[in-house]
């Protein structure tokens, strides 16, 4: 089993497709990183030398923001609209759809399962 970011990379998959398991990085980058790396498309991650593995994860260290990092980066991000207090701020507070969706019959993932309203009947 392959460490690469703090993740345990499954091992019967090809690298492309296991190098998306770690947070931040997607198809696009993981074919970019293989490509970088000098690793064909069907190697699979169980036929990685600890030379290739060691490559791998330092082009991560060096080139791309993952887990932790990027993580901590999102949430300062939106810590920092709530405290601004503008309006995208105001919308992740108060756990509603921030990027300008309606909201009158849709958004139930965001804001959560329907609750009953009490004489609504007509």
């Amino acid at each position: 089993m392959a460490r690469i970011a703090g993740v345990n990379i499954p091992t019967g998959k090809r690298v492309e497709i296991a190098l998306t398991y770690i947070h931040g990085i997607g198809h696009k980058h993981a074919r970019d990183i293989c490509s970088s790396v000098g690793i064909p498309h069907e190697r699979r991650v169980n036929e990685l030398s600890d030379a290739d593995v060691i490559q791998i994860r330092e082009t991560i260290d060096a080139d791309y923001m993952v887990e932790g990092d990027l993580r901590r980066e999102n949430s300062m991000n939106i810590k920092r609209l709530l405290d601004m207090g503008v309006y995208r701020g105001l919308r992740h507070r108060r756990n509603l759809p921030v990027r300008g969706q309606r909201t009158h019959t849709n958004a139930r993932t965001r804001k959560g399962p329907a609750r009953a309203i009490a004489g609504k009947k007509k």
